[in-house]
Formats: C-alpha cells, structure tokens, sequence
C-alpha cells in the first residue's frame, strides 16, 4: 500500500518537474514579453533564480524607459547575485543606481552593489584593484544611507577590506627588509613603506611590527652604509627606536629593539670620541 503511494507520489513529483520545463521552454522561445515577465516574477517568487535571470535577461531590453523598466532592472541585478555572478551583478547594480536615482530600492541596490565587488576581492597577496572599488562603493553606501538596516553589515565589510590592504602592505614592506638582508638599497625602501604605511593606516593591527621593522632597517642600513652617510643614518635609526619605545614601552619586540639600540649607541660612541 505504501509502496504504491511512495510510486504514485514519485510520478505527480516527475510529471509536474516536466511540465515546469515544458512551459519554461515554450515561454522562453515564445514572443510574448508579458508572458516572460509574468514567468519570470514566478521564478523569482519561487527563488529559482537560473530561471528568472534568463526571462529577465530577454525582456529587460523590452522595458526600457517603462513604469515596469525599475522593477525588471532591479530583479536582472538581484538574480545575477543570488546566483554568485557577482561581477554582472556588480554591474547591473551599478545601472540601476545611474537609472534610478530616486528609486525606494536606492539603498539596497547600492548596498548589494557595493557587496557584489566585495564578493570579487581576492585574498590580500593578489591584486587589489576589486578591493578598492568595493571600499569606495562601500563607503559612499555609509556616507549616504547611515540609518539603513544594511548600515553595520557594510561597516564589517568595510573594515574586513582595509584590513586586506593593510595585510597586504605589510608583508610587501616586510619583503622590503629581507630582501635587505643582501641588498642594503631595498632597506630604504622598507623604510619609506613603513612610514606611508603609518600615515595610510594609523589604527592598524599591524603598527606595532611595521614601527619595529623600521627600526630594524634603520639600523642595519646605518651599519652597512659608507662612511660619510653613516653617523646621519645612526642617527635616523635612534629616532626611530625612540619613537616606538615611547609607543610600545612594554612591547613584545622589547629585546629585539633593546639589542639594536645597542648597536646604534655603540657605533655612535665613535663619533662622540672624535668630536672630543
């Protein structure tokens, strides 16, 4: 008895999946464009989402300066990102925003745009060109719509991107520093990344390390530099270990800086010496 309601159960399941298609098909071949959008709507409702972006896909064109036009553009974009397409979903956002301007769907297509380059940021060691257009749509999106409910998850995603950026040219300006071990002229070029690192991100995670590596560099670049350049770089590097024990004096870099302190002031006692 229930293995015969289990089959009868299994064949309406199959016959209704088939004449789903069925119509799909027929609509998605037919000229009708009420009919796409009414099927389209359908699909969205139901969230089979394949489905409705390729009816929306076909019509949206069809509805181009029309009452309708703001509704099918908004749900294109939408179905686009349910679907993880972020880039076309980035896009199409980005459409709707400039066609739209007035639209009560502003906000959540600015977010959702914003949110689909977001989606598209690589992990930090890549490029970043996706990172910075997400952060500039993200933060026109607080600037404009601060009492929005979508207002705090586009904070967190905000943060989460500069921190990428800032992971980012951290490990590029601790490259620097190794990379001097064998060639002294890239120490320089640790420095100068660790003071535009510090102007860039002030609050970062990583300021106490970048500050501690600068005067790592600082320091081996005055001790492996000629002569006539030497007691000014000796002297760079003392102001860069003043500079982080006055803002980390129990830092976990404490030893370390300590013993490069030691070098400095011992090579300075040279110089000292001769100036008596």
């Amino acid at each position: 008895m229930f293995f015969k309601i289990g089959r009868f159960l299994s064949f309406l399941a199959i016959a209704f999946i088939l004449q789903s298609c069925n119509e799909y098909q027929k609509v998605l071949k037919n000229e009708d464009v009420k009919a796409k959008y009414d099927l389209a709507q359908k699909y969205y409702d139901e969230e089979d989402f394949k489905r409705s972006n390729r009816l929306f896909e076909q019509i949206a064109p069809k509805y181009v300066g029309k009452p309708q036009g703001e509704r099918v553009m908004f749900f294109l974009a939408n179905t686009y990102f349910q679907r993880k397409d972020y880039n076309m979903a980035g896009y199409q956002f980005e459409r709707f925003v400039k066609s739209y301007p007035k639209s009560d769907k502003m906000a959540e297509a600015s977010f959702l745009g914003a949110k689909s380059y977001y989606e598209l940021s690589p992990t930090y060691s890549l490029d970043q060109t996706d990172t910075d257009k997400a952060l500039l749509k993200l933060q026109n999106f607080i600037n404009a719509y601060s009492e929005s409910e979508y207002f705090d998850e586009a904070n967190g995603m905000a943060k989460d991107l500069t921190t990428k950026k800032e992971r980012k040219a951290f490990e590029i300006l601790k490259q620097y520093n190794k990379i001097g071990e064998f060639n002294y002229d890239m120490l320089k070029s640790a420095m100068a990344s660790s003071d535009n690192f510090i102007s860039d991100f002030p609050g970062s995670i990583y300021r106490e390390e970048v500050l501690y590596v600068k005067v790592k560099s600082a320091t081996n670049l005055a001790l492996n530099s000629f002569e006539a350049l030497k007691k000014e770089r000796l002297l760079d590097a003392k102001a860069a270990y003043i500079t982080f024990k006055k803002q980390y004096p129990e830092s976990k870099f404490q030893e370390e800086v300590n013993d490069l302190s030691e070098k400095i002031e011992n090579e300075l006692q040279q110089y000292t010496t001769v100036s008596k």
